[in-house]
């Protein structure tokens, strides 16, 4: 417990660090060294602390961590070129079915969680008729990411008393802040730019990215 504590404060310094070069202009460029750190200490962490998950559900989180820093590297390059934001959709693509398939492993079969299902849904058909007009050519592969990460939410949600509260509300938490932060992006790319975008896409990303990973380790 107090190994998570203090890990948890040194990556709170760390991503408040990220966010102070986020908002700066003169500080961006050290973006390629601030923002990787942020997964790659999650994985060092993972590493260390989830010595007693089963192998599966070790390297699945293990690769959807190393696709998410992937992801992390690529975007930082989006601006440049489109293809790096199609790369880095899709490396978050390959983390949220490696997340999916971690959770499923928890899964709890009584449970169908209907209201869930229709509060996902409806929020994502707000999201993309916001974006649609102005999607062009990325049309189809934001259409299948949406669907991805609402699955993830919602079989974060299906691990309910299938593992502990505190695991169970940490991974889910986790999930509805990747779904939050990813719409921020998305509105903030396609639709109109938003004030002090970095900083809530970032917080909300490490947040979720965090809370997955401590539940997971909390998982027995």
């Amino acid at each position: 417990m107090t190994s998570n504590k203090g890990f948890i404060a040194f990556f709170c310094l760390l991503l408040a660090i990220e966010l102070i070069c986020s908002h700066f202009a003169s500080l961006q460029p050290y973006r390629i060294i601030t923002k990787p750190l942020l997964v790659l200490s999650l994985i060092i962490f993972f590493l260390l602390r989830a010595k007693h998950l089963d192998g599966i559900s070790k390297s699945l989180t293990l690769l959807a961590l190393i696709c998410s820093l992937t992801g992390d590297i690529l975007l930082l390059f989006a601006e440049h070129t489109s293809s790096f934001f199609l790369a880095g959709l899709i490396a978050f693509l390959l983390a949220h079915l490696l997340y999916i398939s971690t959770f499923l492993k928890r899964r709890n079969p009584h449970k169908k969680p209907y209201l869930l299902y229709a509060l996902l849904a409806s929020y994502a058909i707000l999201i993309f008729h916001l974006l649609k007009n102005h999607l062009g050519d990325f049309m189809v592969p934001v259409a299948i990411y949406m669907g991805v990460i609402l699955i993830m939410a919602v079989t974060s949600f299906l691990r309910i008393k299938q593992v502990s509260a505190s695991s169970f509300l940490l991974v889910f938490l986790g999930a509805i802040f990747f779904l939050i932060s990813d719409s921020i992006l998305a509105i903030n790319k396609f639709y109109t730019p938003l004030a002090m975008s970095h900083l809530s896409i970032m917080f909300t990303y490490a947040t979720a990215q965090l809370f997955i990973v401590l539940g997971l380790i909390k998982q027995r």
